[in-house]
């Protein structure tokens, strides 16, 4: 479905998506606990996982179940809290507002991961969400990896790439590009050059500040808590349970990357989505591409939300980026009739769709519909 981008009644569209967050209400005090839910099962996945993580063949899926709690806390935890979801619910602990979690020592405990939590919260809830589809979206699929999907190499080549890419792409990109977007930004204000790409020597010198920061202060911890703590604790059972938890440990990294690969990408990677040639100007423009440039899951019921890391309502989620999980439920069929109204395309499909359509973007089979506002009003006028 294209639409006429010019001819849609962008005020009108604020008004409308102003009313739906007016009637939402203040984040409550059972939408916390709500969360908290969420990030139970997360944890009882993990627990489950090792709890198999030992005996052979049961480790592959225990690697598995590992994934979904790697995830599960990501999505399901880090994501809206980082984005202040409970900050002004006045009973929520510190360390579940934006302020407190993962900051400081705290970050072994909330979110010990691959990723700086200062650098993702740049990248992901300024640059992304705000320059959604745009050059500047360091999310953007098409542009990053351009020379990916013009490179003459064998289709098939192109498929394995991409599989082995996916069981790696957390540390060996994404990790780095966040980093690079958050130094940039102190490039910046301190007048000097910024850097575009994440994969030069020096972000990987331990001698130079992005380089010690990546691989001393990310990589180093995570390592020594997943890869070294964990299956030193099965040690008292014996060498070959410990080595058995370790190799299951491997696995479930790779599980974990792919598995948040196939949710975070296809989100706005196909080409029924667009991209933007310009930024937006006003709110109703921001609403609009928001909707233009996102693509919805399967959505409805917290075990199949969760499963989806709640991203499945990721529409809702670029319209309001800073409410609970639990209200992306509720506002989920007010959202599509908005939609409705003002004739854009609401896209929902299986999210085994979209990865498909997200594989064939990238090697460069089809490519993203692109706006440009100057030939819109050209063609208005």
């Amino acid at each position: 479905m294209t639409i006429d981008y010019a001819s849609v009644n962008q005020k009108q569209l604020e008004q409308d998506i102003n009313t739906i967050k007016k009637n939402i209400g203040k984040p409550t005090y059972d939408d916390y606990l709500h969360m908290r839910k969420m990030e139970r099962w997360a944890r009882a996945f993990t627990v489950l996982g090792y709890s198999m993580a030992w005996i052979f063949p049961l480790n592959i899926l225990g690697a598995l179940f590992i994934a979904i709690g790697s995830v599960g806390r990501w999505t399901c935890v880090t994501h809206p809290v980082m984005h202040g979801a409970y900050d002004k619910v006045e009973k929520a602990p510190r360390n579940y507002t934006r302020k407190g979690f993962a900051r400081g020592w705290r970050r072994l405990l909330d979110w010990n991961d691959w990723i700086s939590p200062e650098a993702w919260e740049y990248e992901h809830n300024i640059m992304h969400h705000y320059s959604l589809g745009e050059k500047d979206d360091p999310d953007n699929v098409e542009l990053n990896l351009e020379q990916v999907r013009h490179i003459k190499l064998p289709m098939f080549v192109k498929y394995m790439g991409l599989f082995l890419f996916t069981m790696v792409w957390k540390f060996v990109v994404y990790s780095p590009s966040c980093l690079n977007a958050l130094n940039n930004l102190q490039r910046r204000k301190a007048g000097q050059e910024e850097h575009y790409s994440c994969m030069r020597a020096d972000a990987w010198n331990p001698l130079k500040p992005q380089g010690f920061h990546l691989l001393i202060k990310l990589y180093l911890p995570y390592i020594a808590f997943r890869f070294v703590l964990i299956p030193l604790l099965f040690l008292p059972f014996g060498s070959d349970i410990a080595l058995t938890v370790f190799y299951t440990t491997l696995l479930a990294e790779a599980f974990t990357n792919i598995y948040s690969f196939v949710l975070i990408l296809p989100n706005h990677s196909a080409e029924d989505i667009y991209r933007f040639e310009e930024p937006s100007e006003g709110k109703g423009e921001f609403y609009l591409r928001q909707i233009l440039g996102s693509v919805n899951y399967k959505t409805g019921g917290d075990l199949n939300d969760f499963l989806h890391g709640w991203l499945n309502y990721q529409i809702e989620h670029h319209l309001f980026p800073n409410l609970p999980l639990s209200q992306y439920q509720k506002m989920q069929p007010i959202v599509k009739e908005v939609c409705k109204k003002h004739n854009l395309p609401y896209r929902q499909e299986s999210v085994f769709k979209r990865v498909w359509m997200t594989v064939e973007l990238i090697v460069g089979k089809t490519n993203l519909l692109v706006i440009k506002r100057a030939e819109e009003r050209a063609v208005a006028a």
